[in-house]
């Protein structure tokens, strides 16, 4: 059987998250062609009924 060293002190590596602003503008810009195509779709279904 082997000895296993359970009180070993391990570091673990923290990698940098960065900036996310990028990452929220893209979802705000999906997020309002979404809305506006569903807004547009919405318009001419109206119209036409």
């Amino acid at each position: 059987m082997e000895n296993y060293d359970l009180n070993r002190k391990t570091r673990t590596k923290v990698e940098d998250q960065g900036s996310l602003k990028g990452t929220f503008t893209s979802v705000l810009l999906l997020g309002g062609f979404l809305i506006l195509s569903w807004v547009g779709v919405f318009l001419l279904f109206i119209k036409r009924f």
